[in-house]
């Protein structure tokens, strides 16, 4: 398995897996399920929700734990981190490298904790200063509402 070095060491095992503990896939499981119904089923959103996929699928590319993709443009606006307090910090500066590297159409990213319940985004040009908020202004929808 390869780990980009956007994944922080916190998470790679010494057997090379990845940390996922089920609270954690809980939390991308809600995202993934509700978003996916406003993309699939009432198609009231145009990015399709992605869990624990490759930003790019031609080489490896770091894995957000869930990606929302303009399947036209092929770009991924939004990118979310799930995570508790030990792994905030390495998960707000890997959402913050991805977007500012602008590689991958990233214009907003989130981290939420699941422990303490909070969220922090970070957009494109915000020049590495996240905001607690849940609200994405791309979707027009808080994503605290799929939790």
């Amino acid at each position: 398995m390869y780990f980009h070095a956007l994944t922080p060491p916190s998470l790679v095992q010494e057997d090379r897996g990845v940390w996922a503990p089920a609270d954690h896939q809980r939390v991308i499981s809600r995202l993934t399920i509700e978003l996916g119904i406003l993309y699939h089923h009432k198609k009231t959103i145009q990015l399709e929700p992605l869990p624990e996929t490759m930003l790019d699928d031609t080489k490896a590319s770091p894995v957000p734990d869930l990606l929302l993709v303009n399947n036209i443009t092929d770009e991924t606006p939004i990118i979310i981190e799930i995570c508790k307090t030990n792994g905030q910090k390495g998960d707000i500066q890997k959402v913050i490298e991805l977007i500012d590297r602008d590689l991958y159409g990233i214009r907003e990213g989130f981290v939420y904790n699941y422990k303490t319940h909070q969220w922090y985004r970070y957009r494109f040009g915000d020049g590495g200063l996240t905001t607690e908020s849940s609200f994405s202004e791309i979707l027009q929808l808080d994503l605290n509402a799929f939790i």
